[in-house]
């Protein structure tokens, strides 16, 4: 059992029927429109911490990124980006507010993004 295996994959899969690229970390280059996740802050949030189980509240970020052209029509791709993250939100994964879209500028051009915070539990049995 790892974060990695339990939590990031599992909801990098649900997100992998959206029409744009999904990373499970964010991404070494860019692309558009792409989907990643990194984590939020504080990112995990302990619940119960004994000898025999760690339980805690991961809190990560999922970003939607299109491309900028131009405003409206990336705000229209990004806003139809959002509702389709939503959508394909598997169960388990709790849901924040999405976040004011901003510009962002990578290596590979200009990106309109917006972040979605998402929580879910992680239990890890010990030894």
């Amino acid at each position: 059992m790892t974060i990695q295996a339990d939590v990031r994959a599992p909801l990098a899969t649900a997100l992998s029927g959206l029409v744009a690229s999904v990373y499970e970390v964010v991404p070494e280059v860019m692309t558009s429109p792409s989907v990643s996740i990194s984590p939020d802050s504080p990112y995990l949030s302990p619940n119960i911490i004994n000898q025999s189980t760690t339980k805690v509240q991961i809190n990560m970020i999922v970003t939607a990124a299109v491309g900028y052209q131009n405003n409206a029509g990336a705000l229209d791709n990004l806003e139809q980006l959002v509702i389709s993250i939503l959508g394909a939100m598997p169960s388990g994964y709790v849901v924040g507010d999405v976040q004011r879209p901003s510009v962002l500028e990578a290596q590979t051009g200009k990106y309109l993004v917006a972040d979605i915070p998402v929580s879910t539990q992680y239990t890890e049995s010990g030894n």
